[in-house]
């Protein structure tokens, strides 16, 4: 007795499953996003964090190649640096402080894809980079403005 499986393509597996958008819709264009230097002084990109009212910004080398990520978590290691442990002030830069490991997304990545690792990491917002260069960022307030638009599934 000979037994082939009925073997289904991609698209046949993915029919009838709901379809999300992609976050390019929704993430921050690069060329509308806060971006630092890691040369920059801290107390520079706190200054301008604070001025703009933003809680984290992309690290950005002079190829414009993302290099890692400064948030409000790693700026306040300074405080604990140099009070708690009692170091002399200094003139602190970027790069003694930002996130090196970048969790990034593709531009393919859909609402859903960006929702779940929002939920199961402490990350606020991820840049969206393409072939290795950023081209914009997500946040968890871009897929709540997101989910606005996702409609019921039928489970029927």
């Amino acid at each position: 007795m000979n037994f082939k499986p009925d073997i289904k393509s991609k698209e046949e597996m993915n029919a009838g499953k709901p379809k999300y958008e992609t976050i390019v819709k929704y993430m921050v264009q690069q060329h509308n996003l806060v971006t630092v230097r890691p040369d920059q002084l801290i107390n520079e990109v706190i200054d301008i964090m604070i001025e703009k009212r933003i809680s984290g910004a992309p690290v950005l080398d002079g190829n414009r190649k993302l290099v890692g990520i400064i948030s409000e978590r790693d700026c306040l290691r300074i405080i604990v640096d140099q009070a708690y442990h009692n170091l002399p002030h200094s003139d602190p830069i970027v790069s003694d402080y930002m996130t090196r490991e970048v969790k990034t997304m593709s531009p393919d990545s859909t609402v859903v894809d960006a929702a779940t690792e929002f939920l199961n990491t402490a990350i606020r917002r991820m840049p969206v980079v393409e072939n290795g260069v950023l081209i914009g960022q997500i946040s968890r307030i871009d897929i709540l403005r997101a989910a606005k638009n996702i409609k019921p599934a039928s489970w029927g």
